[in-house]
């Protein structure tokens, strides 16, 4: 953490990273990033992102609020749950996630928004 003060806005993010059915905007602030993710209606991450992070599942961890929509998430252990408005997850390595619902989802990530929607080279 810095010792100055900043704001910002995600009105105008320092990074926009798209992909299909959803955006990351990303904060780099406080000497990390905060992202919100947009998740459109349909979207799904072993749909839309598997073919860009090329791993079987999610491997970004997450420590997210839930701003709005329904976002499902599926670890890989089988654990599954349902997330809402209000609601705050903390997610390890290894998950699949998609909407639930008409309602486009938006959460707020602290933890896996600095390499989210980026491609990985192995």
């Amino acid at each position: 953490m810095s010792k100055k003060s900043e704001h910002k806005t995600f009105s105008t993010p320092d990074e926009v990273r798209e992909f299909p059915r959803g955006k990351a905007d990303i904060l780099n602030i406080g000497g990390g990033s905060v992202g919100r993710l947009v998740f459109q209606p349909g979207w799904r991450w072993s749909e839309d992102v598997k073919a860009i992070a090329k791993s079987a599942s999610c491997e970004a961890p997450h420590f997210q609020y839930h701003v709005s929509g329904r976002l499902a998430i599926k670890m890989d252990d089988g654990t599954e749950l349902i997330a809402g408005p209000g609601d705050v997850t903390a997610l390890p390595s290894g998950h699949d996630a998609w909407v639930v619902g008409d309602e486009p989802v938006v959460v707020i990530d602290w933890y896996g928004a600095s390499t989210y929607g980026k491609s990985h080279s192995h």
